[in-house]
């Protein structure tokens, strides 16, 4: 029986990162989910708003937040990890301060419900890692994704603040446990929470250049064949702007940026076609196929 899970996409997943969004419902299918998307979502807000008397930023991630009630449900679950830190903090914050949150409520009076801080935001880590066990991926891998090394890039959002990470905020390790259930083999990269610059990226794209310089180096170092994520701005910036780090630094090597969705489906023997490599700055599909992958 195939479970529905609400599911907030937000902008990214439904554009440039469409990719991610595309293989992580084919890898969701394979264990009987289905990513359904929320009625009327709107966007995030993006960053979570850091002053802490400015409810107005926190009014679009709980109005999403209020969707999910609307249908019933208790958990929502997420992708992109800015939508998932946002959503999550914002979460947090109006459990804490049920007053903020009474004026949130009041803000939004054309709704036909209030919020309560009742749903759980999720990120498909979690359901991959909590729900559906490293052990029942492992049986349903196809194609072992051996002859490849992976590093795992977390980046800031997924593991920071504490009371809203993943996994251990210095040392995680949910997706390297993940990889090596599909039988690859993994460094534990020593950059792997570091920021990649992040919105930097706008206005000043040579620190970001730098930044990709330093982590796709890291991972030169360390044996890594490709990099994958969770975030996509964090794919953007270390997938796009390798060319500005090879300006910049003469000597750098390009790498693969994936997202981890994209080697599950591999593994689980979904067609090349399937895979959405199109769109990568770097393509993986030279590497893959010279290990006996695609």
């Amino acid at each position: 029986m195939t479970v529905k899970i609400p599911y907030y996409p937000g902008c990214t997943l439904k554009s440039t990162a469409k990719n991610f969004e595309d293989t992580a419902r084919l890898v969701a299918g394979i264990f009987d989910y289905e990513l359904d998307d929320l009625y009327r979502w709107n966007c995030c807000g993006a960053v979570y708003g850091l002053s802490e008397d400015n409810v107005m930023h926190k009014v679009a991630p709980v109005r999403n937040l209020l969707r999910v009630k609307e249908v019933g449900e208790k958990r929502v679950l997420t992708l992109c990890s800015m939508c998932f830190n946002t959503l999550k903090r914002a979460n947090y914050y109006v459990r804490k301060n049920k007053d903020k949150l009474e004026v949130i409520n009041a803000i939004m009076y054309l709704e036909n419900t209030t919020y309560d801080g009742s749903v759980e935001v999720i990120h498909l880590l979690e359901l991959l890692r909590d729900e559906i066990g490293f052990s029942r991926i492992k049986k349903a891998v196809k194609k072992p994704l051996e002859g490849i090394t992976v590093a795992a890039y977390y980046g800031c959002l997924l593991l920071r603040p504490g009371e809203i990470a993943i996994d251990n905020m210095e040392q995680p390790t949910v997706m390297e446990d993940l990889m090596e259930a599909l039988g690859a083999k993994v460094v534990d990269l020593n950059v792997k929470t570091e920021c990649c610059g992040a919105y930097q990226t706008v206005a000043r794209k040579d620190i970001v250049a730098d930044r990709t310089n330093l982590i796709v180096e890291e991972a030169h170092k360390m044996g890594a064949d490709v990099l994958i994520t969770s975030c996509p701005l964090c794919h953007f910036n270390l997938d796009r702007r390798q060319k500005d780090a090879k300006e910049r630094h003469p000597d750098f090597k390009p790498m693969p940026i994936l997202y981890f969705t994209q080697l599950m489906a591999l593994a689980f023997g979904f067609s090349e076609d399937k895979l959405g490599f199109d769109p990568h700055y770097v393509d993986p599909r030279p590497l893959l196929k010279e290990r006996g992958l695609l």
